[in-house]
């Protein structure tokens, strides 16, 4: 029991020793670290420029045109007299915000079409949900986009 008591051997390597060989290793990297941060915080102030072909203007042109002349598909909700049109289009906004809701006259009636989508099976998908609130709906193909 007498030898846990000793107090054990001191060790021969010492921190000065240590330090000798690496005696500025801390202020090399502390200034790298403040250098390359200084270089990134420059490197965030810039201009942006867009230089445009002046064409595309006029080809941003015929595009709408052609967008606004091709065919879609719609979703009827129903018809009736303009008020009875009118309310019924206050609802369908409420039921189903994502789509534009319009009044569309048709002699003699005023008709409440929701949506415009590219192609029938689009409309067919979402078809299936209004029809479950409005039962007389029914999928149309405008003859004119009215947009």
């Amino acid at each position: 029991m007498l030898h846990l008591l000793k107090s054990p051997k001191k060790s021969t390597f010492t921190a000065i020793g240590y330090q000798r060989f690496y005696p500025m290793r801390t202020p090399l990297i502390t200034t790298a670290c403040l250098l390359l941060f200084a270089l990134v915080a420059h490197a965030q102030n810039g201009q942006i420029r867009i230089d445009q072909e002046p064409g595309i203007d006029k080809l941003m042109a015929i595009y709408a045109q052609g967008i606004s002349n091709t065919s879609f598909f719609t979703i009827q909700v129903g018809f009736g007299t303009y008020s009875e049109a009118e309310t019924l289009k206050e609802e369908v906004e409420i039921d189903f915000p994502q789509w534009k809701a319009k009044i569309v006259f048709d002699s003699p009636t005023y008709r409440v079409q929701v949506g415009q989508f590219k192609d029938r099976l689009e409309a067919e998908r979402e078809y299936q949900e209004v029809r479950k609130k409005y039962p007389a709906s029914l999928i149309l193909r405008p003859e004119k986009a009215d947009r």
